[in-house]
C-alpha cells in the first residue's frame, strides 16, 4: 500500500463505511417495500437515534439486518409485549414493533389487544400476506375464503381477520391505518403520520401492510398475477385507509 492510499483509509475510518448488500428475501417479496418505506420516513423525521425495533421470529425477522438501528429480536408473537416493556422502561425511546400476520394476529393476538386496550405508547406495524410465509404457506388468520394454500387445498374457510377494524373497535384514540406496498408513495406518507403520531405520544400506532408473497402464491414468474391478486383480491376484501 502506497502513501497516498494509507491517507486515504485514516481519512475514512472502518466505523463511518457504510456496506451495501442484497436484501435475503425472496424476489418480489413486499417486505423490503414496507421496510423502504418505514426506512425513509425514519430518515426524513431525523429520529435514527431515537428509534428501537422489535423484529418477530418469521419473515419479518429479515429486518434486522438492514437497519442502523438499535434492534432487537423476539420470541415468536412476543414482539409486542417486549416492545412494551423497552418503551417503559425508556420512555424517550420511539419503539417500533414489526411483525407478521402470524405474529400479530394468531399466538401474539393476546398481546395486541391488550396493547391496544391499554393504550400503550408504542407502534406495531403487521404485514399481511394472506399465508404464514416462512414455515411453508399454511392457512392463517388472514387467509382468505376459498384461497388455495398448503393446509387448505380444497379453499380456506370463511374466516378471516380484519386487524385494523379490530384495533379501532377496542381503542377510538389510536392512531389505525392499512397500507399497500404497491403504492410506495402512499405508504412512505403512512408511515411518517404514524411515526409523527407516536413521536407526540398520543397512544398506541397501529399499521397493518398489505404485501405480496410470490412464492406461496405461486407468481413469483409472473408480476402482473402477483399485483392483481395484490390490488385486486386483496386490497378489495382488506381496504386501504385510515380508521
Amino acid at each position: 500500500m502506497n502513501a497516498a492510499h494509507a491517507e486515504h483509509n485514516l481519512a475514512f475510518p472502518e466505523c463511518v463505511r457504510i456496506e451495501s448488500k442484497p436484501h435475503l428475501f425472496c424476489p418480489g417479496c413486499g417486505h423490503p417495500e414496507a421496510l423502504k418505506a418505514l426506512g425513509f420516513a425514519i430518515d426524513e423525521l431525523g429520529i435514527q437515534k431515537k428509534v428501537a425495533l422489535g423484529v418477530d421470529i418469521g419473515c419479518s425477522l429479515l429486518a434486522w439486518d438492514y437497519f442502523n438501528l438499535d434492534t432487537i429480536e423476539t420470541h415468536h408473537g412476543r414482539t409486542i409485549p417486549v416492545m412494551v416493556g423497552m418503551k417503559r422502561a425508556n420512555p424517550d425511546a420511539l419503539t417500533i414493533a414489526y411483525v407478521g400476520d402470524g405474529g400479530a394476529y394468531a399466538i401474539g393476538s393476546g398481546h395486541l389487544l391488550n396493547a391496544a386496550e391499554r393504550d400503550e405508547n408504542i407502534m406495531v406495524i403487521v404485514i399481511n400476506n394472506a399465508v404464514y410465509a416462512m414455515t411453508g404457506g399454511q392457512e392463517a388468520p388472514t387467509t382468505l375464503p376459498g384461497m388455495i394454500v398448503d393446509t387448505a387445498p380444497c379453499g380456506a374457510d370463511e374466516y378471516f381477520i380484519k386487524g385494523p377494524q379490530l384495533v379501532r373497535e377496542i381503542n377510538p384514540t389510536a392512531f389505525v391505518a392499512r397500507g399497500i406496498t404497491s403504492r410506495q408513495l402512499e405508504l412512505r406518507k403512512l408511515m411518517k403520520d404514524a411515526l409523527k403520531f407516536h413521536m407526540e405520544g398520543r397512544g398506541f400506532v397501529f399499521v397493518e401492510v398489505l404485501s405480496p408473497c410470490t412464492l406461496n402464491w405461486k407468481t413469483m414468474d409472473n408480476p402482473h398475477k402477483t399485483f392483481d391478486f395484490l390490488e385486486r383480491v386483496l386490497a378489495r376484501a382488506y381496504p386501504v385507509g385510515r380508521f
